[in-house]
């Protein structure tokens, strides 16, 4: 491994990566801000309480199938990195209208987990107090489902060809009009009938249309795209390379999704506890979460370099751009374990002044500094795997450190010995921990077979940049 840093010009990669990075970094804050946004406005409506619960149990169902439909089109990331690397534009266009068909597919059972959602919610034993409160944000929000599949289709197009600005513009303005619009639907203002958190969802379904919308007349319009011909024509299904689309993102589907269900089970399972427990559990995950973002953003472009770099035929580079992103992230999540620790009772009050649900959220972020470290670690190798296409084995490691280890010591935790929402956080970071570990050392693995295939250390010295 020091050989291949050896010579290297750290501070260059750094700032490519975050050449990258950077724009999905905001984009994402922006995106969350509006989830963020919600449970503030949230917090101000009467009965508190279980506006916030219903507002976090049904996000959490959202969120489930949202990391379904994240995971099955980001194959769409490293494809198009891969083959522009490798001069392959118009390729790399075709690959994406066949993704099309796959975002149509996933449209429908999303639109119908949402609008029907109350037996679900039901079936998972959710306070009957919040279960109609819930149900009827999820019929809003549902919405959007289309929306958000196209969206998503292309913003991973566009930061595959290296180019991740519009994913910061469409995210400011999504988040610049989510509060104008939950103000006057939320509380109702300009004659709009008080609809509290079901506005909240009407309001989220109109940001994602007018997003979508301005992704694709700036994808239409912008010369960055001109050699893809990406909107030239349209094609019918090619099944084949559907077929193969679903092979790769399939599995990253799976491993979002056993991931995500860790703390969609998390949410759904102190949802037993009542709204005081499961309000407190929303604000600290929901601040952790906006966290998260720089992760995920990090991960974006970390794959994207990966891809990028392994398209050229350069797996040096590749396994390069991956270490660097690990020193980046470490860096990162210091800020965000230290804010935490140091700054509660502040971020606490950002949400809710309610003096039952506060000094519970307060203890709760106390857990939440602490995995900051194993979820960005685990998210930055899951990035990096992406890049090489490499989507099997995560699954494996999410099943186990997700469910095995971290939802059944939560549980455990939670009920068997009473520690209340403490408890299902510990699971988590139990399971964060293992995931991480695991990753890390497939990531090693991984990156030694592509420069053992690919050629020596010599393939990389004169790589490119793509980001610049």
């Amino acid at each position: 491994m020091n050989n291949i840093t050896k010579g290297k010009n750290h501070p260059a990669e750094i700032r490519r990566t975050m050449h990258l990075a950077a724009p999905v970094i905001i984009g994402q804050i922006a995106v969350f801000s509006m989830n963020f946004v919600d449970t503030v406005m949230s917090g101000r409506l009467p009965n508190k309480e279980i506006a916030l619960a219903a507002l976090g149990i049904g996000g959490a169902v959202w969120s489930a199938m949202l990391m379904f439909v994240i995971g099955s089109l980001m194959i769409v990331q490293p494809t198009v990195a891969q083959l522009d690397g490798a001069g392959r534009k118009k390729e790399a266009a075709a690959q994406t209208r066949q993704a099309l068909w796959i975002s149509f597919s996933l449209a429908v059972p999303f639109w119908l987990l949402c609008y029907f959602s109350e037996p679900l919610l039901t079936a998972f034993r959710i306070d009957p107090v919040i279960v109609p409160v819930s149900a009827g944000y999820l019929r809003a929000v549902s919405w959007g489902a289309p929306g958000i599949c196209l969206v998503f289709l292309l913003r991973f197009f566009s930061e595959g060809t290296g180019y991740t600005k519009p994913t910061m513009f469409y995210g400011v303005i999504g988040a610049l009009l989510n509060i104008p619009l939950n103000y006057v639907l939320m509380f109702g203002k300009l004659g709009v009938p008080a609809l509290g958190t079901v506005g909240c969802g009407y309001a989220t379904s109109i940001v994602i249309w007018l997003q979508f919308l301005m992704l694709f007349f700036y994808i239409r319009t912008h010369r960055h795209y001109d050699p893809f011909e990406l909107m030239s024509h349209f094609e019918r299904p090619d099944w084949s390379v559907i077929r193969d689309l679903l092979k790769v993102g399939l599995p990253i589907a799976a491993a979002i999704m056993v991931e995500g269900s860790l703390f969609v089970g998390a949410a759904l399972l102190i949802g037993r506890l009542g709204p005081v427990p499961a309000a407190a559990h929303l604000i600290a995950i929901n601040f952790s979460a906006l966290m998260f973002m720089i992760p995920i953003g990090l991960a974006s472009a970390v794959s994207i370099r990966i891809g990028n770099a392994i398209g050229r035929a350069e797996p040096v580079a590749a396994r390069y751009a991956g270490m660097i992103g690990f020193v980046i992230i470490l860096f990162f999540q210091t800020i965000s374990a230290t804010a935490m620790f140091v700054f509660p009772g502040f971020i606490v009050g950002i949400y809710t002044d309610d003096l039952v649900v506060a000094p519970l959220a307060v203890g709760l972020l106390f857990y939440a500094a602490i995995f900051q470290y194993p979820d960005g670690l685990q998210m930055l190798a899951a990035g990096a795997l992406r890049g090489y296409k490499d989507t099997r084995m995560p699954v494996l490691i999410t099943i186990i450190s997700f469910w095995i280890v971290g939802m059944t010591l939560g549980y455990y935790l939670t009920f068997n010995r009473a520690m209340g929402p403490a408890g299902m956080w510990i699971g988590m970071i139990a399971g964060l921990t293992v995931a991480a570990g695991l990753m890390l050392l497939r990531f090693q693995h991984t990156s030694n077979r592509f420069i053992r295939r690919m050629g020596s250390e010599n393939t990389a010295e004169s790589s490119p940049d793509v980001a610049a």
